[in-house]
């Protein structure tokens, strides 16, 4: 069995073609113009190996942009004589660098590969994605998350041919950017005294430097980085550090247990200032063309003991939300950029119908968006939440209850019954890190239910066989292995079973399911 057959996702067209193509120290790689991005990818790639190919203007592994077909389709041919791989736009060719990493050994991906050559078995592939939003969420609220690692989780996006990274930075638990302006959001609002009593304090944020670091890195792997602040609900960490920005004035501190605070914005020109203020941090250093604004769980308690329905002349606390996110969907819209939602933002009045709403209650609520004139991510919370339980076995690490099994998800198909077509614009798959405190379990959680959904979001439906997947997800292994990710097996023993734990990783009894 050859790399071709293990390729995740699966190709809309591959093909074995005779003979088969040697990369050694003496072959060069061609591109110009659009191509000079990927060029570079794959020449850092196989720099990784030991092979360091310098790009020369005829070569025999060539790179072009051709302008023709999908705006992701690329194809790619290795014959005896040499490589080519086209795209029809540079996101195209992005993608196809990646499948031709696929085809290297599994031992090419290692930081130490093979370095000699590297055989690469002739074929020819003709692809591209069924849906255009193939997102990953991480959540560096809850836990946060240290930058090395978020450029890791980019480049395992890549290789999955994903093409969004969804950063979920705010929360009741921590808030995780600069703003200028604001200091005490990172003096204060980015730390808890503890978590669940156990006494030791946990925070960090990313400095704008840091972030525009992670939006450069990913727009190399032509991956657009969605970043989400929470709003008006979850800002318990922010009220922290500014509590006059709340509905009480009283001073709270960062949230040490996990669930929903009662504590939001209020509903005040001082609050929408400072959201504004939060916002053009957030549109200077995040140029892609999504904003998301949470809009979810968010308590009307305090709302409605203000009295502010009325000072506003709204008929009841719940259109608050509503009118929140309506004024901050203006400044966004007004700024050329698209607000993305949760589904709750259909509530109490809905928002503007070039919203985006991400289904993750459940996938009625993904079809009611579709109706209501919305385009849709579906991410519902019984397939793509991956802080869910793996299986239902005893030996499971902690995690946010619900049981998501790497075949539930290799069997899913996004667009629900009654859809209105086209309005699907994809799928994501979730990590909240209540139970993930570090980048090891998140990988743990992540993979290879990560791999799977990334199948859902690229192949095309008539293409698709869940059991076929399995099959290639087992020889899958094999790279994420030799990429160092903290997977779970499909088959075998779990990590903790073959080697030491780390401090506070190990195992424990899943709650009931």
């Amino acid at each position: 069995m050859t790399a071709l057959d293990l390729l995740v996702p699966l190709p809309l067209r591959a093909e074995r073609l005779p003979g088969a193509f040697e990369i050694g120290p003496d072959t060069t790689i061609g591109a110009d113009g659009a191509a000079l991005d990927s060029a570079w990818l794959l020449h850092d790639i196989l720099a990784g190996t030991g092979l360091r190919l310098p790009l020369a203007p005829s070569a025999p592994i060539t790179l072009r942009v051709d302008g023709t077909g999908a705006p992701e389709g690329y194809r790619i041919t290795v014959t005896g004589d040499g490589v080519e791989l086209v795209g029809g736009t540079a996101d195209g060719l992005a993608r196809a660098v990646q499948t031709f990493r696929q085809l290297l050994p599994a031992s090419a991906l290692r930081r130490a590969g093979p370095g000699a050559s590297i055989r690469i078995d002739g074929c020819r592939i003709e692809d591209e994605p069924r849906f255009s939003w193939r997102g990953v969420h991480l959540d560096v609220a809850r836990h946060f998350m240290p930058k090395s690692f978020v450029l890791k989780l980019i480049d395992l996006a890549a290789l999955h041919r994903l093409n969004v990274l969804h950063l979920h930075l705010t929360d009741d638990q921590g808030w995780r950017f600069e703003v200028p302006g604001r200091p005490r959001l990172t003096e204060v609002a980015a730390w808890r005294p503890e978590t669940l009593g156990d006494g030791t304090p946990h925070g960090g944020y990313y400095t704008l430097g840091d972030l525009r670091e992670i939006v450069a890195y990913a727009a190399r792997r032509r991956i657009t980085v969605v970043p989400e602040v929470d709003l008006p609900g979850h800002m318990q960490a922010a009220l922290a550090a500014y509590p006059q920005l709340g509905n009480t004035g009283r001073p709270i501190e960062v949230m040490r247990e996990w669930g929903i605070s009662e504590h939001v914005l209020a509903p005040t020109k001082e609050a929408l200032a400072f959201t504004r203020e939060v916002l053009d941090v957030v549109l200077d250093v995040f140029p892609g063309p999504w904003v998301h604004l949470g809009g979810d769980e968010c308590p009307r308690t305090e709302w409605q003991e203000s009295g502010a329905a009325a000072a506003l002349g709204l008929g009841s606390a719940g259109e608050i939300q509503s009118w929140f996110m309506r004024e901050l969907h203006a400044y966004v819209a007004g700024r050329g950029r698209r607000v993305v939602g949760w589904d709750e933002v259909l509530a109490d009045g809905g928002m503007p119908a070039d919203t985006v709403v991400m289904a993750w209650q459940d996938a009625r609520f993904g079809v009611e968006a579709t109706r209501a004139g919305h385009d849709v991510v579906m991410c519902p919370k019984t397939v793509c939440y991956f802080d869910h339980y793996q299986s239902g076995g005893p030996d499971e690490p902690p995690a946010n209850g619900g049981l998501t099994l790497v075949e539930d998800v290799a069997a899913w198909e996004p667009v629900p019954p009654g859809a209105v077509p086209g309005r699907i614009l994809g799928v994501q798959g979730q990590l909240w890190t209540e139970y993930l405190p570090t980048p090891q379990a998140v990988e743990y959680m992540a993979f290879p239910r990560l791999s799977a959904l990334a199948e859902v979001g690229w192949t095309a439906r008539t293409r698709r066989d869940a059991s076929d997947l399995m099959r290639r997800l087992r020889g899958h292994e094999e790279r994420l292995d030799a990429l160092g990710v903290n997977h779970r097996p499909l088959d075998g023993p779990l990590p903790w079973q073959r080697r030491p734990l780390s401090a506070g990783a190990g195992p424990r009894r899943p709650a009931a399911l």
